[in-house]
């Protein structure tokens, strides 16, 4: 079902969603949304970038309800077709090997990646010793293991397609003095990433609540930024399993990432930092990004919240950054643009069959001549599941 919208207000938009914590039969949480107001933002103050499927430009899109965990999620080892991660901008000299296999250019100049439901795709950073991007390999430079067992690479993309993205910001009491600048670096990372990009806005305290669903609406996504009312305990883990669940289940394009934004550690989620991981693998495994505003947190919390946001990131292929101050927010979020926007596919077909199922263990390492030691970034393994019709990606190029 999906929520209707509302007559607009030159000065006022308000999201109506449902006041409750729900959980699944598997205990999984979904977002407790409650009535919010936020005040408009001007065009003038950011740009709107919107598909050109929207007939009006000024709305956000319409967006479901929220306030239903459909877990498909068995236990104790969930199956999930593992997403499509396309990959990033091409660098001059950059081979694409294998990028025909799957991806068609039609002559309106729209891109279609068509999934093989048996193949796993994995989005892989690649960086050198100095720490900079590698955009110039080529297929043969990558080797994969799955569980120990090395895999055939089938195919190499290397090509900037749109992302579907979840930004997830702490609105805890600590973060009042926080907020502006957070709010300010964000739309700076929206700004520097694609523009067929789609986002959503989830503001977390002790719920997590959905402040602007997906959209590419640059007015509409700064206003659900615009909350202005930090309080609460943080319920972090909780945020990020039900901003997976929204990615496995509205997300337009199969390379999709998560991007949060806190100040402390979680001291009021129902799910544990183990079980938010093995959410966000099963539900497909977006690449999670973390910025950890730990500068005035006291040691034992700052060093209890860094080590969750590196395993949240480091799981999934992400980065966790550290600024030491607010004034270095706005180079870590293009940071984070570029790293999304500079990335691999690397495809390959499991020797062992999808229908046995259960979670698979996965690394990659490139070598290739005149780099030196490379280090590849992508998730630490994905479920398994049986073939399941195929769906396509588009992107606007």
């Amino acid at each position: 079902m999906r929520l209707p919208s509302l007559p607009k207000s030159p000065q006022l938009r308000i999201l109506s969603l449902s006041a409750a914590v729900l959980f699944s039969s598997h205990g999984m949480p979904s977002f407790a949304q409650s009535a919010t107001a936020a005040q408009a933002s001007t065009a003038a103050q950011t740009q709107s970038v919107m598909p050109p499927t929207l007939p009006d430009p000024t709305r956000p899109e319409v967006q479901p309800r929220l306030d239903m965990d459909h877990d498909p999620i068995p236990s104790p080892d969930p199956e999930v077709v593992p997403h499509t991660d396309a990959a990033s901008q091409p660098a001059p000299g950059a081979n694409n090997e294998g990028a025909s296999n799957g991806l068609e250019k039609r002559q309106d100049g729209t891109y279609v990646l068509h999934a093989d439901v048996d193949e796993v795709l994995l989005n892989c950073s690649v960086i050198d010793e100095k720490g900079q991007t590698v955009n110039d390999l080529r297929q043969s430079y990558f080797k994969v293991w799955e569980d120990g067992v090395e895999q055939t690479v089938t195919s190499l993309q290397h090509r900037d397609l749109p992302v579907s993205m979840g930004i997830l910001v702490d609105d805890s009491g600590s973060m009042l003095d926080k907020r502006a600048a957070v709010n300010s670096a964000t739309m700076q990372l929206l700004r520097a990433s694609n523009p067929g990009d789609s986002a959503f806005v989830v503001n977390f305290a002790d719920k997590a609540y959905l402040d602007q669903g997906f959209t590419s609406d640059l007015v509409a996504l700064n206003r659900g930024l615009d909350r202005d009312d930090p309080r609460g305990t943080t319920a972090l883990y909780d945020a990020v399993a039900a901003s997976a669940q929204e990615l496995a289940q509205h997300a337009k394009e199969r390379k999709q990432a998560l991007l949060i934004i806190t100040d402390g550690a979680d001291n009021a989620s129902e799910l544990t930092l183990e079980q938010a991981i093995r959410r966000v693998a099963s539900l497909g495994g977006p690449v999670v990004y973390t910025i950890g505003l730990l500068f005035d947190a006291n040691q034992a919390e700052s060093q209890r919240a860094r080590d969750a946001l590196e395993r949240l990131s480091q799981e999934t292929g992400g980065v966790a950054y550290f600024p030491t101050s607010l004034a270095d927010l706005n180079a870590v979020a293009e940071q984070v643009a570029y790293d999304i926007r500079n990335q691999y596919i690397v495809a390959y077909h499991s020797s062992r069959p999808a229908s046995l199922g259960g979670y698979r263990a996965v690394h990659v390492e490139a070598q290739a001549p005149n780099h030196g030691r490379l280090s590849v970034r992508t998730r630490r393994g994905y479920f398994a599941q049986p073939a399941k019709p195929s769906n396509t990606a588009q992107a606007n190029q």
